[in-house]
């Protein structure tokens, strides 16, 4: 069992910057796949990014990629997201997800585990 919770959400204004965490209970962190997910307002949850167990391999959704970085440290048990030159469609609740499974299955549906979510509001 892993339990995750994720922080750093917030109020932000165009083109400006976020980092969210994801930290995960459990001495087997380091085993698992790691992503994020979110969710908008009357829209589906769709796949943001994830990585590898090792950090060593990351993916990212076309909309985000060149603007976000996955990362994680498997000594802390975290996982972060950074998120630079936010835009107002990248508002939404941010959800992290962990799986004994590969990035392309991840990326196709979901974790085995996630978090509460964090609510990440971008103004123009």
């Amino acid at each position: 069992q892993v339990q995750l919770v994720e922080s750093g959400g917030g109020l932000v204004q165009a083109g400006g910057s976020l980092r969210l965490s994801c930290a995960a209970s459990g001495r087997t962190f380091s085993t698992y796949t790691m992503g994020w997910f979110r969710q908008a307002p009357g829209k589906e949850r769709e796949f943001v990014a994830a990585t590898s167990w090792s950090g060593g391999s990351t993916y990212y959704a076309d909309s985000v990629k060149g603007r976000f970085t996955i990362s994680r440290d498997n000594t802390k048990n975290t996982v972060y997201l950074q998120m630079n030159s936010l835009k107002p469609e990248d508002t939404a609740v941010y959800y992290c997800a962990a799986g004994l499974l590969s990035i392309a299955t991840m990326k196709r549906r979901g974790g085995d585990y996630w978090g509460q979510g964090t609510q990440v509001t971008v103004s123009s």
